[in-house]
């Protein structure tokens, strides 16, 4: 499987995330050269939840394929630990969310959010892969309030996937607010994909739209 067809995969579990792509055999280890990920900070945090989060999906895969309820209810409380949802989902508005209440906000996060696990959430259980996440470094941003953190995911015969992964402090809390695969960002492309229709309504008319399954995050 290519690097353009697991994508989507990365990209959501992040969502988360959803950060993973598959339940495979992880081997986290520092790229020759790069920054040792030190204790607590944004580059542990990552290698620490990429980690956590593949080795369970593996441990429980034959729970979550019978009961898909688990599998949500995983990735839910996942998404909820390590990602920054609400400042994600205002950059994903972008210029319609000028204004916009945090409960608009919000209610916009939490429809994107279901509409992702709904397309891409069993797929976490399909794919299957062995990856390496290499840790390449870190870098801050606004003058260390927010901070990029540089990883590849290897994979046996094909060529290593670079995914970027961009942290702010929340509550005195390093939290991931966007993903970036092979240089394609999570927020720019739903800004993409969602400004035809909050161009054309409200943004509590989209998020109904996608809670209806009327929209599908990522068409």
């Amino acid at each position: 499987m290519n690097s353009i067809a697991i994508r989507p995969l990365l990209v959501t579990a992040i969502t988360a995330a959803l950060l993973v792509a598959a339940p495979a055999t992880v081997l986290a280890a520092p790229a020759p050269q790069a920054t040792t990920a030190q204790a607590g900070s944004p580059s542990q945090l990552v290698q620490d939840n990429f980690s956590r989060i593949l080795s369970t999906l593996q441990q429980r895969r034959a729970e979550f394929t019978a009961d898909r309820s688990k599998l949500r209810a995983f990735i839910s409380a996942e998404f909820e630990q390590m990602f920054d949802r609400d400042y994600s989902a205002r950059l994903v508005l972008g210029r319609h969310g000028r204004g916009a209440s945090d409960a608009e906000v919000a209610a916009f996060a939490d429809a994107l959010a279901e509409s992702l696990m709904s397309r891409y959430g069993d797929s976490l259980l399909d794919f299957n892969a062995n990856l390496t996440l290499r840790m390449k470094g870190e870098s801050p941003l606004r003058g260390g309030q927010m901070v990029r953190v540089a990883t590849e995911m290897e994979r046996p015969g094909g060529e290593p996937i670079p995914v970027d992964y961009l942290l702010r402090q929340n509550g005195g809390q390093w939290k991931v607010f966007d993903v970036m695969v092979e240089g394609v960002s999570f927020v720019q492309t739903y800004r993409n994909q969602f400004d035809g229709p909050l161009s054309r309504g409200s943004i509590s008319q989209v998020a109904a739209d996608l809670k209806a399954g009327r929209v599908q995050a990522g068409n």
